[in-house]
């Protein structure tokens, strides 16, 4: 993978939160939406502010799709897909996106895999017919596999293996789910990886690569016309092919009977943290009607400054250096409602741990006010006029949500659907969400010192 794979993971954590809080504003996207012959759903969004593009190419696979004792190989493949077709030799796709003044990256997450170039508009036909190329040509000479394999390796060691957070928060994720597969790591458990084979990624690549399960997004200065007739003379082209349910293959996730408690002590560590995280449902897992009124919650309970959290841990009690907490229904499986905090230097984490459940447990017998829910809708709202903005926002928010089992019409909707919430939502919501036994608490310090 070439962008990190923490929560934020993919395209910064400034665009990551920007989607995930406002994903859009009715009229502001405007996109025009199309499938072709083969089964490639099109989604274009028009911005003529400057003469470029945002192609990107969401593959509806990610690592929560993986074969049991494979874990790591949609990463590992998203690696591998720059090494060449009969056409393009290994490594030639990025020299062409430098050599035209273009960016790329690509991410793996648990429901999708993402390929992206941001380039002038002259550029926009090359870009479609090299991305199309890769999508039915893939070649993996035998003398690449093993290089990069080893670079994987090495990157999990280096943001996983030495760094203590991202420890402690496979073994969080483990705890969270006790079947579903998001409680594997995305890069993979490193036992797994390192016994990835050139036949491995070419089976996962024969098996998920296919028009019709893939989105197209491009966003800038183009129009839908355009778009489509790049579109046919490339994806076009390349024959549709069965691909598994993955639903099915996932399986579900057993009622959890017990809350549990993840703690840990690493001396990297130097300040602690606390946190605590429930099941919650997503866009097309459990009730999804209550997503909104979660969406909401999260805002008033820890979306910056001015939230619940916020202003009884850090600014009235002083017993925390930062709190917040975080919800987004985005994903084919169960999701999670989080909040978290950091206690200050002179307060321990069970005083903190006290006063946090101590706010939550206020909130759940209170409620919330009508002038919360108002303001934390406006600021939820708002965020969306900036990403109209940026080609590369737009793109991002249509093919995460079409990738991960959502439609053009969630997005285009989401403000209604926000706006529509109450203070009485936004309480039963919280107190079906907010369950002790469907919890997972965890703390992690700096190693006690002799």
């Amino acid at each position: 993978m070439r962008l990190p794979l923490t929560a934020g993971r993919l395209l910064g954590l400034a665009i990551l939160f920007l989607t995930l809080a406002a994903p859009a504003r009715a009229g502001v996207f405007d996109p025009t939406a199309f499938t072709l012959d083969n089964g490639l759903q099109v989604v274009v969004v028009e911005n003529d502010r400057a003469p470029v593009v945002s192609h990107m190419v969401f593959y509806k696979v990610g690592s929560a799709d993986e074969e049991k004792g494979k874990s790591g190989i949609a990463h590992f493949l998203e690696h591998l897909m720059f090494k060449g077709t009969d056409t393009v030799a290994p490594g030639e796709f990025s020299a062409i996106i430098k050599r035209i003044g273009g960016q790329e990256n690509a991410f793996t997450t648990y429901d999708y895999t993402g390929y992206y170039q941001n380039v002038a508009k002259q550029h926009l036909g090359r870009m479609m017919a090299l991305e199309a190329d890769r999508m039915a040509n893939l070649k993996l000479p035998a003398d690449q596999i093993a290089p990069e394999l080893e670079v994987v390796r090495e990157e999990r060691r280096s943001r996983i293996d030495n760094d203590p957070s991202s420890l402690h928060g496979e073994q969080v994720n483990a705890a969270t789910y006790l079947a579903y597969p998001y409680r594997i790591p995305i890069i993979g458990w490193e036992d797994e990886v390192a016994a990835l084979t050139r036949a491995d990624a070419e089976a996962f690549y024969r098996t998920w690569y296919a028009p019709n399960n893939a989105v197209l997004v491009v966003a800038g200065d183009v129009t839908p016309d355009e778009v489509r007739r790049l579109a046919e003379d490339t994806y076009g082209k390349i024959p549709a092919r069965a691909v598994p349910d993955r639903t099915a293959l996932r399986g579900g996730e057993p009622e959890q009977l017990a809350a549990r408690r993840v703690e840990g002590t690493h001396p990297r560590i130097d300040q602690p943290s606390w946190s605590r995280r429930w099941l919650a449902p997503g866009q097309v897992w459990g009730d999804s009607t209550e997503t909104p009124a979660l969406e909401v919650a999260a805002e008033i309970l820890g979306g910056g400054t001015t939230s619940r959290l916020y202003r009884a841990l850090v600014v009235e009690q002083a017993k925390a250096v930062y709190a917040g907490a975080g919800y987004s229904p985005s994903g084919l499986g169960p999701q999670t409602f989080a909040v978290y905090a950091s206690p200050r230097a002179d307060v321990s984490v069970e005083d903190l741990e006290d006063a946090a459940e101590a706010e939550i447990g206020r909130l759940l017998r209170d409620g919330v006010t009508a002038e919360e829910v108002d303001a934390a809708v406006t600021r939820m709202t708002r965020g969306a006029v900036f990403s109209r903005d940026d080609s590369l926002a737009p793109a991002r928010v249509f093919g995460t949500e079409l990738a991960a089992g959502g439609t053009v019409a969630d997005v285009e909707e989401w403000p209604e659907r926000i706006g529509a919430v109450t203070p009485d939502d936004v309480l039963a919501a919280l107190r079906k969400v907010l369950v002790d036994r469907r919890s997972v608490t965890s703390v992690l310090r700096p190693e006690p010192r002799s």
